[in-house]
């Protein structure tokens, strides 16, 4: 270190101050890995709002099965009354396998679509799941990577923010 100081000697205003230390750049590089999700995102929407581009994953679809068509019409007309979605399917009867409390079941199901902001998705699940009559009611959802703009706009413009 001697040899360092002597090749790269430090102003005389400076002799008495310490360098910062690993700890401190350390400190900083931690700051800005967990500060980068938050930047990253900003950056995402001033973007989008100066080129009128869409932000990947601001909208989502959610997927909710139902036991018959008539629960599924409820349910759709329920998430469309409160504002949770823009959207929503009604999917045809299909068959389903899964396991419930150790055994494997068949049955059939109506599938919803619904299509709404990802930041309702939480919302839509509470809300699903305080009318659904399933004890475990399917919910999940995928966020919406591209579309058409002006459709994925539409979304956005129906479904309120809060």
């Amino acid at each position: 270190m001697e040899g360092l100081s002597q090749r790269c000697p430090l102003p005389p205003a400076c002799q008495g101050c310490p360098r910062p230390g690993r700890g401190a750049v350390l400190l900083v590089l931690g700051l800005l890995v967990l500060t980068y999700p938050l930047l990253w995102g900003l950056a995402l929407q001033l973007h989008s709002a100066v080129t009128g581009s869409y932000v990947p994953g601001t909208d989502s679809i959610a997927f909710v099965s139902c036991l018959n068509e008539q629960i599924a019409r409820d349910i759709a007309r329920a998430i469309m009354d409160k504002r949770l979605a823009a959207y929503v399917n009604i999917l045809p009867q299909s068959s389903a396998l899964y396991f419930w409390k150790g055994e494997l079941e068949e049955s059939t199901e109506i599938l919803l679509l619904v299509k709404t902001r990802t930041s309702k998705i939480g919302e839509l699940s509470n809300y699903v799941r305080s009318i659904h009559p399933f004890e475990m009611p399917e919910i999940i959802s995928l966020p919406i990577d591209q579309g058409n703009p002006v459709y994925l706009k539409w979304i956005e413009e129906n479904v309120p923010r809060h």
